[in-house]
């Protein structure tokens, strides 16, 4: 039995000890409330690549259903728009017979209208109706060839978005048989634009969503740091980073970039691109090989990211210029790579690219 109560000595040093525990304690416990929030970190495959998204929010969030959603979102998109899926909606519009009234849905006919706009602004260069040529040169999986002439002129006469009918409401028709609208150059940013929509539903305004190397941000780090996402260097024989963009500003913002460095085939000593000139149906030949466009909308920076590439940097940028578009033009000629860039690229604010 201890008599501690008659020990005043020891009482104050017991004091003295628990004082010490509990200053500690509540060190550990401040401490804690001062840290901040962990990165969470979400992947999986999708639309033929993989998507990630990283993003934190203050009071926490459930990562699963936001996992949940996002996959329920990207299948959702992607039985609307892949020409990859006899069933899509897309895939039963080009199936449809001229005059044929088809109902789509709003966000088809929004983006055929944004892409609309795209393609005037590039002299019909970049035109989501360039698939039966696409298929013709065998960039859809079959074996890859350089057409004839005339099989190229028999397939131009179905390509043109102007014989894509707008009709009441929700619907859409086509004026000519076989044509065929592939949604891929502007779909891809949309849908990450629809992930992007399921964190900000869920309160999170701190995120980096990436599908396919098209990405969006929001946001900075839990540490306050900005962003920061690479540019591959465009070269088919290697993957190394080309460019780093560091994103100070906090507002949504799009980073989308097209290459001919991936995609391409060699036949008698000529390289052709799948980047494909929808006014003449054969592949690009100006040394352009990767463009890259800021923008707050990625269906936009996506749609004008391929259009700037059909292009080409001497061409392009004087029409990105025209229309306010931030771009980056990377060139290769005698293996040496070489950039311009827009008025608005230099202008955009909250951004360094080293």
């Amino acid at each position: 039995m201890f008599l501690l109560s008659h020990n005043p000595s020891y009482l104050l040093s017991a004091w003295r000890r628990l004082r010490v525990l509990l200053f500690s304690f509540l060190a550990l416990v401040l401490g804690g409330c001062n840290q901040p929030p962990n990165l969470i970190k979400l992947s999986g495959p999708a639309q033929g690549t993989t998507w990630h998204v990283t993003f934190w929010h203050p009071g926490g969030a459930d990562n699963e259903i936001i996992r949940q959603n996002i996959v329920a979102e990207l299948a959702r998109v992607d039985a609307l728009m892949s020409n990859y899926r006899p069933d899509s909606v897309i895939e039963s519009f080009n199936r449809a017979a001229a005059s044929e009234v088809l109902e789509v849905g709003p966000e088809i006919v929004n983006l055929i209208a944004k892409a609309r706009e795209v393609t005037k602004a590039s002299r019909g260069c970049y035109d989501l109706t360039v698939k039966p040529i696409f298929d013709l040169w065998g960039f859809s999986g079959q074996q890859v060839s350089v057409p004839s002439e005339t099989e190229l002129r028999n397939q131009l006469q179905i390509v043109g978005i102007n014989h894509v009918v707008a009709r009441s409401g929700n619907t859409l028709a086509k004026s000519v048989p076989d044509l065929q609208v592939d949604l891929s150059s502007i779909a891809q940013g949309y849908t990450v634009k629809k992930m992007a929509d399921v964190l900000e539903s869920a309160g999170i305004e701190h995120y980096l969503v990436e599908l396919g190397g098209e990405l969006k941000t929001r946001g900075h780090k839990p540490s306050g740091e900005p962003w920061r996402v690479a540019i591959e260097r465009p070269t088919p024989e290697e993957r190394s980073i080309h460019k780093v963009i560091t994103i100070r500003s906090d507002a949504p913002l799009s980073v989308m970039t097209s290459g001919t460095y991936r995609h391409y085939f060699d036949d008698q000593g000529q390289r052709y691109s799948h980047v494909l000139d929808a006014r003449t149906g054969w592949p690009v030949s100006h040394s352009t090989v990767s463009v890259t466009v800021i923008n707050q909308d990625p269906a936009w920076a996506d749609a004008w990211s391929t259009a700037l590439l059909c292009l080409g940097a001497t061409e392009g940028q004087a029409v990105a210029d025209r229309h306010n578009i931030a771009a980056l033009f990377i060139d290769e000629e005698n293996n040496r790579l070489s950039e311009t860039s827009t008025e608005a690229w230099h202008a955009i604010e909250g951004i360094a690219v080293d």
